[in-house]
């Protein structure tokens, strides 16, 4: 089901599987889409579609640390390929206050505050609590408990895991990292520390995950049964007739039905909101006066609020892919709508390029032709096993392979030359399944779907009439022709969602915080640069830096300009000039 808002997409294609190969000069590259996006554990790499343990979905990664040599991570599905580093040019300012590029940036002790910070009235027990940890693999665990209702602290309380990989060297406190979703794991995301950030920072940092309330390994929630979630996904998103649209609004209930009977009431408590306070008691039960931060995706809407609830204790702050947290489900959809048009585009342009292009002509031909391709899959799906391939399954997966063209391309470009040449869709049946942790069997490896809708529509309640959705789909679909239809039909997933955030949307002011560093990409179709702007003309304390690119989130992704300035900002609290675009 294509309507999916796709800002799932930044947590499902956040991890990823497939194969991996080694360059002629041994250097190693991980490529990760979708936790989605998506588990990520330290293995061999195997050839060709390796399942290890639990994989995320919404989230988009390919995480390679810096150096000659490169690590190789395979997840629960990760795919690697061979990474080529280009030379990187920043804007002339930026070159001047970096001086030359990659030098050693040695680390200023984080600063200390003038009191500490008291534990909010009535939740003493939980901030002054004791952590113990013990080792898990290359990393050490724990659990710590948070209120269930924040409302009511005195009342039940609830299981968080957390994960800590410790600093290579001294370490001048600890680093939070989140990987997006709503849904992505980020005690998986941490245990793959050497990948997400650099080797700078995992000597200095103690890099530290928790997994959100009602995700992984916290108090998971579980909404929809595994047959639920593929017939989810073959309903038409793109209704043509009366029957249809039913069907769509009939199937939109299920994840909100099945979370109410069998994950209440967790689920009832499961906001962005209530996720920034638990990430308070974890920086107060590290011991760490300031919260030190690594958002991507989703994880920067997470630091977003974090930032408006405790504005005194942000520490070193980066959020990359801005995801804006006052934006309602419609505005969402259609910021989104848009950036996959282009990437889509961008998709096609490289097509035409390729000798074996499965659509003749120019750029303009490719996508016109690829959109055809895809709505005849409407009136004639194609068989893979007992499973179909319609349009919204070929659709689904053609959207979540724009998210890093250097590696996405190549692949979308063989499964679209099996499907449409070989008649043979086999390959973007399996492609879709990496994105949404789909094993071999037939079992999702995660609850990162149904953890997406708990949290979004909490985070951003729509109530909308069929009448309306429909006028909607008409006009997105004259701004983007592809997905526009699919998505503004896919506003109605939160109708009539069995619960309610008091206060859900917020605009972040983040008034008397440190500064916040943000990091936008250009061309980034889930988490459009127009919202990287916006965030940073809204903050009171914040700083934007542009990748000039086409991928989803910039930091570790290529960009040495992008990977230098937050790094130095991590270790030295130092600032890009505003306004730095990195070429």
């Amino acid at each position: 089901m294509l309507c999916l808002n796709v800002a799932v997409l930044s947590l499902q294609s956040s991890y990823s599987s497939g194969c991996c190969r080694l360059t002629d000069g041994g250097s190693k590259a991980i490529h990760g889409i979708y936790a989605e996006l998506h588990a990520l554990l330290y293995n061999l790499c195997q050839i060709r579609w390796l399942a290890s343990t639990p994989a995320h979905r919404d989230t988009v990664r390919r995480m390679a640390s810096r150096g000659t040599t490169l690590g190789v991570l395979i997840g629960s599905l990760v795919v690697a390929f061979v990474i080529t580093w280009g030379t990187v040019i920043g804007v002339v300012a930026f070159l001047a206050f970096r001086g030359v590029e990659g030098s050693t940036v040695m680390p200023r002790p984080l600063p200390s505050p003038s009191a500490s910070t008291p534990a909010p009235s009535g939740l003493e027990q939980f901030y002054q609590q004791d952590i113990t940890w013990t080792e898990c693999g290359s990393a050490e665990c724990a659990t710590i408990q948070v209120p269930l209702d924040y409302s009511t602290p005195d009342g039940p309380a609830i299981d968080l895991a957390l994960t800590k990989v410790p600093a290579t060297g001294k370490a001048i406190g600890s680093l939070l990292v989140n990987p997006g979703g709503p849904g992505g794991s980020a005690v998986e995301y941490a245990q793959a520390a050497s990948f997400i950030v650099t080797p700078q920072i995992t000597e200095n940092f103690d890099i530290v995950g928790f997994d959100p309330r009602g995700v992984g390994q916290s108090t998971p929630v579980e909404c929809m049964t595994d047959e639920q979630l593929d017939e989810y996904l073959v309903v038409d998103g793109t209704p043509d007739t009366p029957f249809e649209e039913q069907q769509l609004v009939d199937a939109n209930t299920w994840p909100g039905k099945g979370c109410e009977q069998s994950s209440d009431p967790v689920f009832r408590h499961m906001s962005t909101q209530d996720v920034a306070r638990d990430m308070d008691i974890v920086r107060a039960v590290l011991g760490e006066p300031y919260l030190n931060y690594l958002g991507k995706s989703y994880g920067s809407m997470l630091g977003l609020v974090y930032a408006e609830l405790f504005p005194t204790n942000v520490g070193r702050m980066v959020l990359d892919g801005i995801l804006p947290a006052d934006l309602d489900l419609q505005q969402l959809s259609l910021g989104q709508a848009k950036g996959f048009e282009v990437a889509f585009n961008d998709f096609a342009r490289y097509c035409a390029e390729q000798s074996d292009c499965p659509f003749p002509g120019d750029a303009t031909k490719v996508a016109t032709a690829l959109r055809a391709w895809l709505q005849s899959l409407d009136s004639n799906p194609m068989l893979v096993g007992d499973r179909v391939v319609n349009e919204p399954v070929a659709s689904w997966t053609v959207l979540s392979y724009l998210y890093f063209p250097e590696y996405d391309y190549p692949e979308l470009l063989d499964g679209l030359k099996a499907a449409v040449v070989d008649q043979d869709a086999t390959q973007l049946l399996e492609m879709l399944d990496v994105r949404i942790s789909r094993g071999p069997d037939g079992k999702y490896m995660d609850n990162s779907s149904e953890a997406f809708y708990a949290v979004t529509c909490l985070d951003r309640p729509y109530d909308i009439s069929v009448d309306q959705v429909r006028s909607l789909a008409r006009n997105w679909q004259d701004i983007a022709p592809t997905f526009g239809r699919a998505l503004a039909w896919g506003v109605l997933s939160c109708n009539d969602w069995p619960a309610v955030e008091d206060t859900p949307m917020m605009e972040v002011t983040a008034k008397g915080s440190a500064p916040i560093l943000i990091v936008s990409t250009l061309n980034d179709p889930a988490t459009p640069h127009e919202w990287g702007l916006r965030v940073s003309e809204q903050l009171e304390n914040g700083r934007l830096i542009t990748w000039d690119s086409y991928n989803h989130t910039a930091y570790n992704e290529g960009s040495s300009c992008i990977t230098d300035a937050v790094d130095d900002y991590f270790l030295t609290g130092a600032l890009p000039p505003q306004g730095t675009v990195c070429k």
